[in-house]
Protein backbone atom coordinates (compact mmCIF):
# COMPACT_ATOMS: atom_id res chain seq x y z
CA UNK A 1 0.00 0.00 0.00
CA UNK A 2 1.18 3.28 -1.12
CA UNK A 3 0.75 6.22 1.45
CA UNK A 4 1.60 9.76 1.04
CA UNK A 5 5.08 11.37 2.81
CA UNK A 6 2.73 13.91 4.87
CA UNK A 7 0.43 10.64 6.20
CA UNK A 8 3.16 8.15 7.17
CA UNK A 9 3.65 8.35 10.90
CA UNK A 10 7.35 9.01 12.04
CA UNK A 11 6.88 7.99 16.10
CA UNK A 12 4.71 6.29 18.12
CA UNK A 13 3.19 7.62 21.03
CA UNK A 14 3.23 5.23 24.51
CA UNK A 15 0.37 5.70 27.06
CA UNK A 16 2.49 4.57 29.92
CA UNK A 17 1.51 2.77 33.25
CA UNK A 18 -0.70 6.66 34.29
CA UNK A 19 -1.31 10.06 32.76
CA UNK A 20 -1.29 11.20 36.72
CA UNK A 21 2.05 13.63 37.74
CA UNK A 22 1.88 12.04 41.10
CA UNK A 23 1.28 8.41 40.34
CA UNK A 24 4.19 9.27 37.49
CA UNK A 25 6.26 11.12 40.32
CA UNK A 26 6.29 7.28 42.61
CA UNK A 27 6.37 4.75 40.14
CA UNK A 28 9.84 7.04 38.54
CA UNK A 29 11.29 6.40 41.88
CA UNK A 30 10.47 3.23 42.94
CA UNK A 31 11.33 2.16 39.17
CA UNK A 32 14.38 4.24 39.76
CA UNK A 33 15.69 2.27 42.82
CA UNK A 34 14.44 -0.98 40.76
CA UNK A 35 16.51 -0.65 37.88
CA UNK A 36 19.06 0.48 40.29
CA UNK A 37 18.81 -3.14 42.40
CA UNK A 38 18.48 -5.14 38.70
CA UNK A 39 21.79 -3.48 37.27
CA UNK A 40 23.81 -4.14 40.65
CA UNK A 41 22.61 -7.20 41.80
CA UNK A 42 22.93 -9.05 38.39
CA UNK A 43 26.20 -7.23 37.63
CA UNK A 44 27.10 -8.50 40.54
CA UNK A 45 27.14 -11.95 39.62
CA UNK A 46 28.96 -11.72 36.38
CA UNK A 47 31.74 -10.25 37.54
CA UNK A 48 31.32 -12.53 40.59
CA UNK A 49 31.30 -15.76 38.09
CA UNK A 50 33.64 -14.08 35.79
CA UNK A 51 36.48 -13.34 38.32
CA UNK A 52 35.96 -16.65 40.56
CA UNK A 53 37.71 -19.45 38.77
CA UNK A 54 35.73 -22.19 40.65
CA UNK A 55 32.42 -20.73 39.78
CA UNK A 56 33.45 -19.38 36.48
CA UNK A 57 34.15 -23.52 35.74
CA UNK A 58 31.65 -25.03 36.92
CA UNK A 59 29.04 -24.97 34.35
CA UNK A 60 25.65 -23.90 36.27
CA UNK A 61 27.44 -20.88 37.44
CA UNK A 62 28.64 -20.14 34.05
CA UNK A 63 25.26 -20.17 32.60
CA UNK A 64 23.98 -18.24 35.59
CA UNK A 65 26.03 -15.70 34.28
CA UNK A 66 25.36 -15.25 31.04
CA UNK A 67 21.21 -16.01 32.31
CA UNK A 68 22.29 -12.47 34.43
CA UNK A 69 23.46 -10.95 31.52
CA UNK A 70 20.66 -11.42 29.82
CA UNK A 71 17.99 -10.47 32.78
CA UNK A 72 20.15 -6.62 32.96
CA UNK A 73 20.24 -6.71 29.11
CA UNK A 74 16.45 -7.09 28.70
CA UNK A 75 15.54 -4.64 31.39
CA UNK A 76 18.13 -1.99 30.25
CA UNK A 77 16.31 -2.27 27.14
CA UNK A 78 13.01 -0.72 28.28
CA UNK A 79 13.15 0.58 31.61
CA UNK A 80 15.43 3.51 31.02
CA UNK A 81 13.49 5.18 28.47
CA UNK A 82 10.12 4.13 30.53
CA UNK A 83 11.90 5.93 33.30
CA UNK A 84 12.66 8.99 31.20
CA UNK A 85 9.27 8.93 30.25
CA UNK A 86 7.21 9.14 33.90
CA UNK A 87 9.30 12.49 33.41
CA UNK A 88 7.37 14.10 30.45
CA UNK A 89 4.25 14.66 29.29
CA UNK A 90 4.38 14.18 25.76
CA UNK A 91 6.20 10.10 25.54
CA UNK A 92 7.06 9.11 22.50
CA UNK A 93 9.28 6.88 20.86
CA UNK A 94 10.67 7.30 16.89
CA UNK A 95 8.96 4.51 14.17
CA UNK A 96 12.89 3.29 14.05
CA UNK A 97 13.56 3.64 17.72
CA UNK A 98 10.43 1.72 18.42
CA UNK A 99 11.58 -1.31 15.90
CA UNK A 100 14.81 -1.36 17.60
CA UNK A 101 13.44 -2.03 21.09
CA UNK A 102 10.80 -4.75 19.45
CA UNK A 103 14.27 -6.06 17.56
CA UNK A 104 16.32 -6.45 20.84
CA UNK A 105 13.76 -7.27 23.58
CA UNK A 106 12.90 -10.36 21.01
CA UNK A 107 16.40 -11.17 20.38
CA UNK A 108 17.29 -11.13 24.25
CA UNK A 109 14.20 -12.59 25.27
CA UNK A 110 14.14 -15.32 23.05
CA UNK A 111 18.20 -15.83 23.56
CA UNK A 112 16.96 -16.08 27.44
CA UNK A 113 14.01 -18.80 26.78
CA UNK A 114 16.84 -21.36 25.15
CA UNK A 115 19.17 -20.96 27.57
CA UNK A 116 16.88 -21.80 30.81
CA UNK A 117 16.61 -25.22 28.66
CA UNK A 118 19.94 -25.73 28.56
CA UNK A 119 20.25 -24.99 32.42
CA UNK A 120 17.14 -27.65 32.69
CA UNK A 121 19.13 -30.32 30.80
CA UNK A 122 22.60 -29.24 32.96
CA UNK A 123 20.28 -30.19 36.12
CA UNK A 124 19.27 -33.01 34.33
CA UNK A 125 22.85 -34.72 33.72
CA UNK A 126 24.22 -32.91 36.92
CA UNK A 127 21.47 -34.68 39.36
CA UNK A 128 20.08 -37.68 36.91
CA UNK A 129 24.04 -38.70 36.05
CA UNK A 130 26.62 -37.20 37.76
CA UNK A 131 29.57 -39.43 36.86
CA UNK A 132 29.49 -38.26 33.63
CA UNK A 133 28.73 -34.49 34.38
CA UNK A 134 31.57 -32.97 33.96
CA UNK A 135 32.47 -34.78 30.47
CA UNK A 136 29.45 -34.03 28.89
CA UNK A 137 29.11 -30.36 30.12
CA UNK A 138 32.51 -29.44 28.94
CA UNK A 139 33.67 -26.24 28.17
CA UNK A 140 33.00 -26.96 24.17
CA UNK A 141 29.30 -27.62 25.06
CA UNK A 142 29.04 -24.87 27.43
CA UNK A 143 29.90 -22.15 25.33
CA UNK A 144 28.04 -24.18 22.21
CA UNK A 145 25.31 -23.74 23.88
CA UNK A 146 25.46 -20.54 24.57
CA UNK A 147 25.99 -19.36 21.14
CA UNK A 148 23.43 -21.96 20.47
CA UNK A 149 21.13 -19.35 22.55
CA UNK A 150 22.10 -16.43 20.68
CA UNK A 151 21.47 -17.81 17.81
CA UNK A 152 17.93 -18.92 18.15
CA UNK A 153 17.47 -15.67 19.98
CA UNK A 154 18.58 -13.63 16.60
CA UNK A 155 16.39 -16.53 14.57
CA UNK A 156 13.31 -15.61 16.74
CA UNK A 157 13.53 -12.08 16.02
CA UNK A 158 14.43 -11.53 12.78
CA UNK A 159 11.42 -14.52 11.77
CA UNK A 160 9.20 -11.49 13.10
CA UNK A 161 10.85 -8.06 12.54
CA UNK A 162 11.92 -8.72 8.82
CA UNK A 163 8.07 -8.48 7.61
CA UNK A 164 7.41 -5.80 10.85
CA UNK A 165 9.85 -3.08 9.56
CA UNK A 166 8.24 -3.34 5.54
CA UNK A 167 4.38 -2.54 7.59
CA UNK A 168 2.81 1.07 6.35
CA UNK A 169 1.72 2.97 9.60
CA UNK A 170 -0.33 6.36 8.87
CA UNK A 171 -1.87 6.53 12.21
CA UNK A 172 -3.45 6.31 14.62
CA UNK A 173 0.14 6.17 16.25
CA UNK A 174 -0.90 5.65 20.40
CA UNK A 175 0.63 2.20 22.36
CA UNK A 176 -1.29 1.35 25.28
CA UNK A 177 1.93 0.01 26.93
CA UNK A 178 5.30 1.24 28.50
CA UNK A 179 7.30 0.39 25.52
CA UNK A 180 6.68 -1.17 21.73
CA UNK A 181 5.60 -5.12 21.97
CA UNK A 182 4.24 -6.36 18.41
CA UNK A 183 1.17 -7.10 19.12
CA UNK A 184 0.23 -3.51 19.96
CA UNK A 185 2.53 -2.23 17.14
CA UNK A 186 1.40 -4.59 14.80
CA UNK A 187 -2.05 -3.15 15.54
CA UNK A 188 -1.40 0.42 14.49
CA UNK A 189 -0.11 -0.96 10.38
CA UNK A 190 -2.41 0.41 7.67
CA UNK A 191 -2.51 -2.81 6.35
CA UNK A 192 -4.29 -6.28 7.11
CA UNK A 193 -1.67 -7.67 9.07
CA UNK A 194 -3.95 -11.49 9.60
CA UNK A 195 -0.83 -13.64 8.49
CA UNK A 196 1.57 -12.11 10.31
CA UNK A 197 -0.96 -11.98 13.42
CA UNK A 198 -0.25 -15.64 13.36
CA UNK A 199 3.04 -15.65 12.89
CA UNK A 200 3.65 -13.85 16.23
CA UNK A 201 1.17 -16.16 17.92
CA UNK A 202 3.56 -19.75 16.56
CA UNK A 203 6.55 -17.95 16.68
CA UNK A 204 6.17 -15.77 20.25
CA UNK A 205 3.33 -17.08 21.84
CA UNK A 206 3.05 -21.31 21.13
CA UNK A 207 6.94 -21.30 21.41
CA UNK A 208 7.01 -19.75 25.05
CA UNK A 209 4.14 -22.59 25.90
CA UNK A 210 5.74 -25.65 24.53
CA UNK A 211 9.07 -24.36 26.31
CA UNK A 212 7.44 -24.28 29.50
CA UNK A 213 5.74 -27.50 29.61
CA UNK A 214 8.60 -29.17 28.16
CA UNK A 215 10.47 -27.67 30.93
CA UNK A 216 8.20 -28.64 33.24
CA UNK A 217 8.25 -32.29 32.59
CA UNK A 218 11.96 -32.27 32.28
CA UNK A 219 11.44 -31.00 36.33
CA UNK A 220 9.53 -33.58 36.68
CA UNK A 221 12.00 -36.14 35.04
CA UNK A 222 14.51 -35.40 37.34
CA UNK A 223 12.42 -35.50 40.57
CA UNK A 224 10.79 -39.07 39.73
CA UNK A 225 14.01 -40.04 38.47
CA UNK A 226 15.87 -39.11 42.24
CA UNK A 227 12.93 -40.33 44.06
CA UNK A 228 13.19 -43.83 42.53
CA UNK A 229 17.07 -43.96 43.07
CA UNK A 230 17.23 -42.61 46.53
CA UNK A 231 13.75 -41.10 48.59
CA UNK A 232 16.40 -39.14 50.89
CA UNK A 233 17.50 -37.22 47.66
CA UNK A 234 14.74 -35.97 46.81
CA UNK A 235 14.19 -33.05 49.35
CA UNK A 236 17.94 -32.38 47.92
CA UNK A 237 16.83 -32.25 44.37
CA UNK A 238 13.72 -30.35 45.19
CA UNK A 239 16.07 -27.73 47.11
CA UNK A 240 18.14 -27.51 44.07
CA UNK A 241 15.71 -27.36 41.15
CA UNK A 242 12.72 -24.56 43.30
CA UNK A 243 15.12 -21.99 41.61
CA UNK A 244 15.55 -23.06 38.51
CA UNK A 245 11.42 -23.66 38.46
CA UNK A 246 10.72 -19.94 40.19
CA UNK A 247 12.64 -18.43 37.63
CA UNK A 248 11.09 -20.51 34.82
CA UNK A 249 7.76 -19.71 36.07
CA UNK A 250 8.44 -16.15 36.31
CA UNK A 251 9.96 -16.04 33.08
CA UNK A 252 7.61 -17.22 30.68
CA UNK A 253 4.36 -16.87 32.37
CA UNK A 254 4.11 -13.11 31.41
CA UNK A 255 5.39 -14.11 27.61
CA UNK A 256 2.25 -16.85 27.54
CA UNK A 257 -0.20 -14.38 28.76
CA UNK A 258 1.27 -11.50 26.53
CA UNK A 259 1.71 -13.68 23.41
CA UNK A 260 -0.92 -16.75 23.03
CA UNK A 261 -3.47 -14.25 22.88
CA UNK A 262 -2.14 -11.13 22.04
CA UNK A 263 -4.42 -9.04 19.85
CA UNK A 264 -7.19 -9.10 22.36
CA UNK A 265 -7.26 -6.01 24.63
CA UNK A 266 -6.39 -6.99 28.33
CA UNK A 267 -5.89 -4.19 30.73
CA UNK A 268 -3.54 -6.52 32.74
CA UNK A 269 -0.62 -6.45 29.12
CA UNK A 270 1.16 -3.68 30.61
CA UNK A 271 1.57 -4.88 34.39
CA UNK A 272 2.88 -8.46 33.10
CA UNK A 273 5.37 -6.18 30.91
CA UNK A 274 6.36 -4.36 34.07
CA UNK A 275 6.81 -7.75 35.41
CA UNK A 276 8.20 -9.64 32.93
CA UNK A 277 10.96 -6.45 32.09
CA UNK A 278 11.61 -5.58 35.66
CA UNK A 279 10.22 -8.03 38.54
CA UNK A 280 11.96 -11.12 36.67
CA UNK A 281 15.17 -9.58 36.14
CA UNK A 282 14.85 -8.10 39.79
CA UNK A 283 14.06 -11.57 41.40
CA UNK A 284 16.53 -13.81 39.60
CA UNK A 285 19.21 -12.37 41.09
CA UNK A 286 17.78 -12.55 44.66
CA UNK A 287 16.54 -16.12 43.86
CA UNK A 288 20.29 -17.31 42.99
CA UNK A 289 22.37 -15.41 45.48
CA UNK A 290 20.44 -15.34 48.80
CA UNK A 291 19.95 -19.04 48.77
CA UNK A 292 23.58 -19.39 47.30
CA UNK A 293 26.53 -20.75 50.11
CA UNK A 294 28.82 -20.68 47.19
CA UNK A 295 28.06 -17.65 45.62
CA UNK A 296 27.93 -15.70 49.10
CA UNK A 297 31.77 -17.40 49.61
CA UNK A 298 32.56 -16.38 46.16
CA UNK A 299 31.36 -13.15 46.49
CA UNK A 300 33.29 -12.53 50.06
CA UNK A 301 36.87 -14.22 48.49
CA UNK A 302 36.62 -11.80 45.42
CA UNK A 303 36.12 -8.99 48.30
CA UNK A 304 39.01 -10.39 50.77
CA UNK A 305 40.85 -10.13 47.49
CA UNK A 306 40.25 -6.89 46.64
CA UNK A 307 40.87 -5.29 49.79
CA UNK A 308 44.13 -6.92 49.88
CA UNK A 309 45.34 -5.59 46.91
CA UNK A 310 44.17 -1.83 47.55
CA UNK A 311 46.19 -2.66 51.18
CA UNK A 312 48.78 -3.86 48.98
CA UNK A 313 48.50 -0.98 46.87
Amino acid sequence: MDMPNSSVISEFVLLGLTSTWELEIFFFLIFLLTYAAIVAGNLLIVVTITFDFHLHSTPMYFLLGNLSFFDMTISTITTPKMLADFLREKKTISLWGCMAQMFFLHFFGGSEMTLLIVMAVDRYIAICKPLHYTTIMNHRVLIGSVLLSWVVGFVHTTSQMVFTITLPFCGPNTVDNIFCDLPLVLKLACTDTYVLELLVIADSGLLSFICFILLLISYTVILVTVHRQSSGGLSKALSTLSAHITVVTLFFGPCIFIYVWPFRSFSVDKFLSVFYSIITPLLNPIIYTLRNQEMKAAMARLRIQHVSSRQNF
